[in-house]
């Protein structure tokens, strides 16, 4: 199969305590440009995404889009400094001796000195964060695949239909070639009859001459480089893959092709063939284009 380099993706996960939503979009790009926007928190995970995405995407821009929302209240933990609470206790145990009063610190007062308990956000727990974080990565991509999967299955279809099309008109210009030299050589003894008047006609002169006229015109070599093109173009289509770089280096190949025969063309209705072989081979291209 083949897929497109145009695509989208989304996957979400939403409970009680949070939503996690990721969403996938791309477009044509010659290499893999991953652009990913996400929370601060999931900075630190980006390694891992774009790792994990590269199992799936080979070219494209890809733009990636990470939401998070935490519903539960802010998670804080109390936190006891014992060190601190002993150094406190020391110092009122040096006040006592010092001033000659009694030391009734309980611990209630001692917990209210500054310090000794804090609230502190709770850290997060990495493994579970990432575990969610690449299931729903995940998610998006295999549905960003599918959906380029079901362009490419598109982009096949039509490419080939259009390779239909380009082998009919290579088909014309084969059976055109041969009676542009038949009409090429009537023309020529006609004129050279009207020339000598009567006087015999050298046939090694004529032949000489519609053979230097077939060595100018003759398209054979072009055709049939641009029939094994085509054959090619259509093998790695049933193949799939990767095969956008491939195909446009081929698409290149059949437009140089078509180029020379142009050039060759002393002969209208070839000449038309090739402009619309020429205006189709840009068709190929530019759907090439889209493939990854």
């Amino acid at each position: 199969m083949i897929k497109s380099m145009t695509g989208f993706g989304r996957g979400e996960t939403v409970t009680d305590e949070y939503k996690i939503s990721v969403e996938m979009k791309a477009v044509n790009h010659r290499y893999l440009d991953l652009s990913i926007k996400m929370p601060k928190k999931f900075n630190f995970f980006e390694a891992g995404i774009r790792n994990l995405l590269k199992n799936y995407i080979q070219r494209g821009k890809v733009d990636v889009y990470i939401s998070y929302e935490d519903y539960t209240e802010n998670k804080l933990c109390l936190k006891y400094n014992s060190a601190l609470a002993a150094e406190y206790m020391d110092y009122f145990a040096k006040m006592e001796e010092q001033f000659g009063i009694q030391n009734d610190i309980k611990v209630s007062a001692l917990s209210r000195c500054p310090e000794v308990l804090t609230m502190e956000e709770a850290a997060e727990d990495e493994q579970q964060m990432w575990k969610l974080l690449s299931e729903n990565i995940e998610e998006a991509a295999k549905r960003f695949v599918d959906s380029r999967v079901m362009e490419g299955e598109n982009l096949k279809t039509d490419l080939l239909g259009k390779l239909t099309f380009m082998t009919g008109l290579v088909e014309f210009i084969e059976e055109r070639s041969p009676r542009i030299l038949s009409e090429y050589r009537a023309k020529l003894e006609n004129k050279v009859a009207e020339l000598l008047a009567g006087t015999a006609i050298d046939e090694n002169r004529i032949a000489t001459e519609v053979t230097i006229f077939a060595d100018k015109i003759c398209v054979d070599e072009e055709t049939v480089r641009l029939r094994n093109h085509m054959e090619n173009t259509r093998t790695e289509l049933e193949t799939g893959g990767s095969i956008g770089r491939k195909l446009d280096f081929i698409a290149q190949e059949m437009n140089r092709e078509a180029n020379t025969i142009l050039s060759k063309a002393n002969d209208l209705e070839i000449s038309d063939k090739a402009i619309a072989l020429k205006t189709e081979i840009e068709k190929v291209r530019e759907q090439i284009q889209n493939i990854e």
